[in-house]
């Protein structure tokens, strides 16, 4: 990676690099691994070791054979637990032991390695850079770089593009008259939603999906610009879009990953969210093509979403989806069925690793669809549909339009309200503790739920 000026200098003035280079000269600077050889063979050698081990010695014997010299290591075999190994380190002028553990690959903590010698080079990596620099860690997120290098400052700017453009399309809606006496009494909550449409569902925040990441060559905090110091797993590497940051500094970073399309590589299974932003879409494309081609030819089929196509249909359109995105044929042409169009969306809220209606909401839905007041029970459910991200309210405020075009053509397709909460119930939602007696218990609320949305999708959305 290479060093390039501060994006916010003067062009007639010089800035030094934004890098900063302090911990790559630490590393540069640790002791190098002195690998301490058995000078005769030892029986019994576990065959993952080299001459390194010296098979059952004293700690008086190891020091005696490291001493004077930094890096210098070997492995013994314990005196009290025979068949248990200790890495002996000479570091900072004395000798430090370490439990070493073999399971296929060598480690002494969460790191693992192929071999003795890398595990040791990264030791002395990490024992010479905390310490020289403990005090320099530990502040080095105080003034982070993030808010004024490039990456930034190109996410500030799509998002404002994107709330300006969402807010412009917002319809604003009028107060009701005061004068018409003659209205039946409405509840607050629908009071509410003639009076303030939400305006913060248009951001579409997402936090990013960090992953421990071995980078090979030199590589710099994105974050906090220091070096990302180690042989392996130096730091985290966003697995939606590319952000690299170091472990600490990753929950510094602000909830503003933009995914990129070349890192998601299938439309099923993948995190809504992250498909929703990758797409630059306000809801995921798969549902809005399904949900329009069951509108075009499909709502007056009979037992529309109960009746299921054919398996090996169905996972042929959610092939199409993870290879084609938007492009994918799902016409009358390619499958005449509108079942299986039917079961591909049900497939898809199915496999999502959150559901449509997250964990954080479930439990406020349950305990709503428990209320035996309709109006209380609909205040209860608005509350909780508040605790659902920006794309998940959008797809549920989406998919219970559709089924209440749906039910508009109950008489030709048999599909009430309560059928529908029946089949989406568990289809979009699901206990935070997967069990079967859970589920069970669960599945009428959850049907009294669904059935509550469709009923009453003008008011709650």
């Amino acid at each position: 990676m290479l060093c390039f000026p501060s994006l916010l200098a003067d062009a007639e003035e010089y800035q030094p690099p934004v890098w900063k280079s302090y911990l790559y000269q630490l590393q540069q600077e640790a002791p190098r691994p002195r690998r301490t050889i058995c000078p005769h063979t030892v029986e019994n050698r576990p065959k993952y070791y080299g001459r390194e081990f010296h098979g059952i010695i004293s700690r008086d014997e190891v020091d005696e054979l490291l001493a004077g010299v930094e890096g210098a290591y070997l492995i013994r075999e314990s005196q009290r637990q025979p068949g248990c190994y200790t890495l002996a380190l000479r570091f900072g002028h004395q000798t430090l032991n370490y439990r070493l553990f073999y399971d296929g690959k060598h480690f002494v903590g969460e790191k693992r390695f192929e071999s003795i010698h890398d595990l040791v080079t990264d030791g002395l990596i990490m024992l010479y850079i905390e310490t020289k620099a403990s005090e320099y860690i530990a502040r080095m997120t105080t003034n982070p770089i993030y808010e004024h290098i490039g990456y930034a400052t190109q996410l500030r700017e799509k998002v404002s593009r994107r709330l300006s453009r969402h807010r412009n399309e917002s319809k604003k809606i009028s107060n009701p008259s005061d004068n018409n006496t003659s209205v039946e009494k409405i509840t607050s909550l629908v009071r509410r939603a003639a009076l303030a449409p939400s305006d913060h569902r248009c951001n579409y925040e997402k936090a990013h999906s960090f992953k421990v990441h071995t980078f090979r060559g030199p590589y710099w905090c994105e974050y906090c610009a220091n070096f990302m110091w180690g042989l392996i797993a130096q730091g985290v590497r966003c697995s939606d879009c590319g952000l690299n940051v170091h472990k600490q500094c990753s929950k510094f970073v602000p909830n503003d990953c933009q995914p990129d399309l070349k890192r998601v590589k299938k439309v099923y299974s993948c995190d809504l969210t992250t498909l929703v932003k990758a797409h630059n879409t306000p809801r995921p494309m798969v549902v809005d093509l399904c949900i329009r081609e069951i509108e075009d030819r499909g709502l007056k089929s009979e037992g529309l979403y109960r009746v299921s196509g054919f398996t090996e249909h169905i996972e042929d359109v959610k092939m199409a989806f993870d290879r084609d995105g938007d492009k994918a044929d799902i016409s009358a042409r390619t499958y005449q069925d509108i079942n299986i169009i039917a079961g591909a969306l049900k497939l898809y809220f199915r496999d999502l690793p959150i559901p449509v209606i997250t964990y954080e909401a479930y439990p406020k839905l349950m305990e709503a669809a428990k209320v035996p007041d309709p109006d209380e029970r609909l205040e209860a459910v608005h509350e909780a549909l508040t605790l659902l991200p920006p794309a998940h309210f959008e797809t549920l405020r989406y998919l219970m339009i559709h089924l209440k075009k749906v039910t508009q053509h109950e008489k030709e397709n048999l599909m009430s309200p309560e059928n529908l909460g029946i089949i989406f119930g568990p289809t979009l939602m699901r206990p935070p503790e997967e069990s079967t007696l859970a589920t069970l218990s669960d599945m009428r609320y959850q049907k009294q739920v669904v059935q509550t949305l469709i009923e009453n999708e003008d008011v709650l959305f």
